[in-house]
């Protein structure tokens, strides 16, 4: 018989709902090296460092949602990978104060052009940072994972 333990945790991820956020990314070069720098935003409710996000969309594929994500909540435009990086999971807080457990498809996105005007410029904060660093300013350890493990992947 199963632990009580291990049946909350089955409920919780059958009631998790899906989300798709995009990494944005981009490569600088210095006399010496190029870096990769990837773009963090704060959220709206917590002001925690985060990725763009959002629910899936009619009509759009997963890794056009991250897109349209990275463009509606933080001003970016660039080409994004179909395939995701992986996932990662955590609570979302919704407007009426419960929380959800979420899934989070991550999809790469490379940046082509930094918008100065976008719709949640006035609710966010963007910073451009090195993965290592954007590991350890965001809260979920999945999510600190797949940057360490993205830095690999565009070494590899």
């Amino acid at each position: 018989m199963p632990s009580d333990n291990r049946l909350a945790a089955n409920k919780t991820m059958r009631e998790a709902r899906q989300q798709y956020a995009a990494l944005c990314y981009r490569l600088t070069k210095t006399k010496k090296k190029t870096a990769i720098e990837v773009l963090l935003i704060t959220s709206r409710d917590t002001g925690r460092w985060v990725t763009p996000k959002g629910w899936p969309m009619a009509d759009k594929a997963p890794h056009e949602v991250a897109a349209q994500e990275a463009f509606e909540e933080a001003g970016i435009r660039g080409k994004v990978s179909e395939k995701p990086l992986g996932n990662f999971s955590y609570l979302k807080r919704l407007d009426n104060g419960t929380s959800v457990p979420c899934i989070v498809d991550l999809f790469p996105l490379r940046v082509r052009k930094a918008k100065s005007k976008y719709p949640e410029a006035d609710e966010r904060t963007r910073k451009w940072t090195s993965p290592e660093k954007a590991a350890e300013l965001v809260q979920e350890s999945e999510l600190k994972t797949l940057l360490i493990d993205f830095i690999n992947r565009l070494d590899g």
